[in-house]
């Protein structure tokens, strides 16, 4: 328990230190020691990309769990943001029906787990909240401990101490809702303008408007453009190559170039009792579990794998609720390769929210001659890589531990937002996701 302890007081030093950074980006966020694994997953289809369709019966469940069996009283508050994910100038009325400040209503203890935890849960829009308008949509979550019962002298609450104050969120979880009104076609091709068939790929895409809404398309159009849903190299507000009366085409632009990368390096830890995928032993230190990964070594060469471009999947093989049966093993991750010099490797995929924190960076073990990183992960099936981050710079580079292969079936989304003259906030009338495949 000592040992789980000092864990969680360290993460809580580096989620603490991680909250500075800019609370308008694009991925989730949890700023709180105690919750974890919080998920968006859009009609209950864990493989679609976080966008629903404005009047129309999709949906889009968010999740989290609490650490602790005790009852905690979160609220939500629903922000509309523009294509860069600052707030709009909207107000709450012009953007949704219901009011903010909402608790979440559906919660579930866990069941014979080592690590106990409540799970919580939410479904937008549902019979309180409706959205109005399409765009980009932050929800943020809030402790509310006026309807806290959790008993003061227990030791999650003194972690709680920090986050007393209601400003600040101890989760944030963000999607997107389309109103189809432009013709958008995207293409991924390995022919690039800087190399044909080796490292890179290239997006290309058109956008067709009707001229009777679009003035001056220059401005009004905004497209951003994501590789696996990471955010670090996104592109936004590229320039047309050419422009015609109600239709845009983006084409030979060497800024929608991007490194191939690789497969995602896959792992299962679906059973606490036995090895399953990627894992070289399961061990059991009282109170948790433990689960080491073989020893990763850099990809020179292509490695093709029917990965999930960076997503992960909850799941325990003996479970019937796989939400509150799985439970939460300390996972060993290694990559053997000599020092580099001059930044550092991070843990990447959809279950570190694609950032580049502390709670996920690999240090270098000198005796061992490898970087290693320890997270607690829920049980299920992971996509990770190792991205190296260079001093002085955000964007993460795949070459040093991954390399870069044209073969990479990587998927992209572009989203098309539109701003009319005099508009008070950008619409989403676009979006799609594309997977790369071999010409």
């Amino acid at each position: 328990m000592k040992r789980y302890l000092l864990y969680i007081y360290s993460l809580a030093a580096l989620l603490l230190s991680g909250s500075a950074r800019s609370a308008h980006a694009q991925s989730n966020k949890v700023y709180h020691p105690l919750i974890h694994t919080l998920q968006t997953i859009v009609n209950d289809d864990w493989l679609l990309d976080d966008v629903i369709t404005l009047g129309t019966d999709d949906w889009v469940n968010i999740s989290f769990d609490h650490f602790s069996h005790d009852y905690h009283r979160f609220v939500y508050k629903i922000v509309h943001c523009n294509a860069d994910w600052t707030p709009s100038d909207l107000f709450e009325v012009d953007y949704m029906d219901g009011f903010n400040g909402q608790p979440i209503e559906d919660y579930e203890n866990s069941l014979n787990t080592t690590m106990l935890y409540t799970h919580y849960w939410l479904d937008l829009p549902n019979d309180k909240i409706q959205f109005k308008v399409s765009g980009n949509y932050r929800v943020e979550f809030y402790l509310d401990e006026e309807g806290d019962e959790e008993d003061d002298d227990s030791q999650s609450a003194s972690i709680n101490a920090p986050f007393a104050n209601s400003a600040q969120p101890v989760a944030v979880a963000c999607f997107r809702i389309v109103e189809p009104r432009m013709a958008l076609q995207a293409t991924i091709s390995s022919n690039t303008d800087i190399d044909t068939n080796l490292s890179h790929q290239q997006v290309s895409f058109t956008v067709g408007y009707n001229t009777s809404e679009v003035v001056d398309p220059a401005t009004e159009i905004k497209p951003y453009i994501y590789q696996n849903s990471r955010t670090d190299n996104c592109v936004a507000l590229v320039k047309p190559t050419y422009t015609t009366p109600g239709r845009l085409e983006y084409t030979h632009n060497k800024s929608l170039i991007f490194p191939a990368g690789n497969e995602y390096r896959r792992f299962e830890i679906i059973n606490m009792h036995y090895a399953t995928q990627g894992v070289d032993k399961i061990s059991f230190f009282a109170p948790y579990y433990h689960a080491t990964l073989y020893t990763d070594t850099p990809r020179r060469n292509y490695s093709y794998d029917e990965d999930h471009d960076g997503r992960y999947l909850i799941r325990y093989n003996l479970a019937e609720h796989n939400d509150t049966e799985a439970d939460y093993i300390f996972t060993h991750f290694s990559l053997d390769m000599p020092h580099r010099q001059g930044g550092n490797f991070y843990l990447t995929g959809e279950f570190t929210y694609n950032d580049f924190t502390p709670a996920y960076q690999a240090v270098y073990n000198e005796a061992d001659q490898a970087y290693e990183a320890t997270v607690m992960l829920k049980q299920g099936a992971y996509d990770f890589m190792y991205m190296w981050v260079p001093d002085g710079t955000t964007t993460g580079q795949t070459g040093p531990a991954e390399g870069n292969f044209y073969e990479a079936e990587n998927e992209y989304q572009v989203y098309i937002y539109h701003r009319p003259f005099g508009g008070r906030y950008d619409r989403l009338v676009a979006a799609q996701q594309v997977k790369f495949a071999q010409e």
